[in-house]
């Protein structure tokens, strides 16, 4: 922007209500930009703040073992590896040989070989086994392929358990309740009964019979004994 411009270009900034900045002073001539200077610097400061946070530090562990370590020790130093790789670490894995214990190397492969299948469903070796003077190295790397499909089927299996419980209680109570009420009766039980209610009711109607009988027969003579 020419000299003679600069005074055009501030009274449009000032009649469009926005900012007239240098963009490039080391241009000739220099470079200004009318615009709203607030809003730009908001906006770059939040590119930056995405920035950031997409670019990942990749940090780099160890953890060393020895040929002969014993099974609580590589227990402990192991879930710690896991624990890296979770957090997204990769890890340097040494096996560290003293005196004769060198001309052994199938030992430290072997516990290599342990950590590299124990960790497999979430982690990749990113560099193959081997031998640099007394020490033996191996690195694991997070491989986030694996660990989101290990997470689906983890989700999957807590799915269709949930689905088999919820599915077998009802069938249990159906069972526990049907167990409770009492069978219905058979037709010979029922036939039985009626025949029960029967009798009874003809029962009922003797004994009534009689004892109108009887009346009657006192009263009969009641009336001979008054004649």
């Amino acid at each position: 922007m020419g000299i003679k411009a600069l005074p055009d270009a501030l009274t449009l900034a000032r009649n469009l209500e926005l900012d007239l900045v240098e963009v490039a002073p080391e241009a000739r001539p220099p470079v200004c930009r009318i615009m709203d200077y607030g809003k730009w610097k908001y906006e770059d400061a939040q590119r930056a703040k995405e920035s950031r946070r997409k670019s990942t530090k990749v940090v780099v562990k160890e953890m060393k073992y020895r040929p002969k370590i014993g099974g609580g020790d590589f227990e402990t130093k192991t879930k710690k590896v896991e624990k890296f790789l979770h957090d997204g670490h990769k890890v340097k894995i040494t096996i560290m040989f003293r005196g004769r214990e060198v001309t052994h190397p199938e030992l430290g492969r072997d516990i290599l070989d342990k950590i590299a299948a124990r960790t497999e469903a979430y982690a990749k070796v990113e560099a193959m086994p081997r031998l640099e003077s007394r020490n033996m190295t191996m690195v694991l790397g997070p491989d986030t392929k694996k660990a989101k499909n290990q997470r689906a089927d983890e989700k999957a299996a807590a799915a269709r358990a949930a689905a088999g419980a919820s599915a077998g209680s009802p069938g249990e109570a159906g069972a526990s309740g049907a167990s409770s009420r009492p069978a219905p009766p058979t037709p010979e039980e029922v036939e039985a009964v009626r025949a029960q209610r029967a009798a009874a009711a003809a029962a009922e109607t003797a004994a009534a019979e009689e004892t109108a009988a009887a009346e009657e027969q006192v009263a009969v003579e009641s009336e001979s004994d008054n004649g």
